[in-house]
């Protein structure tokens, strides 16, 4: 990899997290495990609070609207008073959540879950974000040289901020300018391109998007959105055509600013 220049126009760098800021490793086999061996006890443990029966809520609207799909699981109402019947609907939960993730659904109800589990595991110090070394020293210097800097993951905006604020670098939230989720639109839909760009104000080839997923960098670039595919260890393979094709770097070390920025 030799890199590439920024084209000129690039005033703002998006940037997916797994895959790309953090190693996929750290999301596969600390995150969603952390949430899988502990959501049983969080909903047990915070389940009058307004906030879990939010979530409860929209995950339990997610499963009618999936109510098609093979394998959902439906999440009754609570029939009667009791501990009995609330350990009845907590299972429901746990059991749709766990399919959600066995089918890597990215649906906000689940992420919204699991961004409110994380916190709880941030917070006490069981868990710290990785990221990749070159990450935040590349940040550093593109803020300096007048660059916007936010942030696109299916991952919520408050998961996002947690990994970010609670970092094996430390809090580095100052370092972004915001961040957008699925709430915005899915990843491998191009409007979802067009309204961030409209929510940054300015126009979508004004954004450099770095994303190790190349249905995602397409969706990008149906919109004129600037597009650098991220190859990082653990990272799924590319094509020879993809190869080929797409603008590649194994660091953000491979981003060059031009002169005139």
């Amino acid at each position: 990899m030799v890199g590439f220049t920024v084209p000129a126009e690039v005033s703002v760098i998006l940037l997916d997290i797994e895959g790309t800021t953090t190693p996929i490793a750290f999301v596969k086999d600390i995150l969603f495990p952390y949430v899988k061996d502990n959501i049983k006890d969080y909903l047990r443990k915070h389940w009058e609070d307004e906030e879990c029966q939010q979530d409860v809520g929209l995950l339990r609207k997610q499963a009618e609207e999936d109510s098609h799909m093979d394998g959902v699981v439906p999440i009754p109402l609570e029939t009667r008073d009791g501990e009995e019947e609330i350990e009845r609907v907590i299972q429901a939960v746990v059991d749709s959540v766990q399919w959600q993730m066995s089918s890597d659904r990215k649906t906000t109800a689940l992420k919204q879950l699991q961004g409110h589990i994380w916190r709880a595991a941030y917070e006490n110090g069981c868990v710290k974000g990785e990221l990749f070394e070159d990450v935040v020293p590349a940040i550093r210097k593109w803020r300096e040289r007048g660059m916007k800097i936010y942030v696109y993951s299916s991952g919520s905006v408050e998961a996002q901020k947690l990994l970010f604020e609670h970092s094996t670098e430390g809090d580095i939230l100052e370092l972004f300018n915001g961040h957008f989720d699925t709430k915005i639109g899915s990843k491998v839909d191009s409007e979802s391109y067009q309204r961030i760009a409209t929510s940054i104000g300015c126009s979508p080839n004004n954004i450099l998007f770095l994303t190790d997923v190349t249905r995602e960098a397409d969706a990008a670039e149906e919109v004129d959105v600037h597009v650098a595919v991220v190859i990082r260890p653990g990272n799924a393979g590319l094509t020879d055509d993809e190869k080929s094709y797409y603008r590649l770097i194994t660091s953000f070390d491979e981003l060059f600013l031009p002169s005139s920025t």
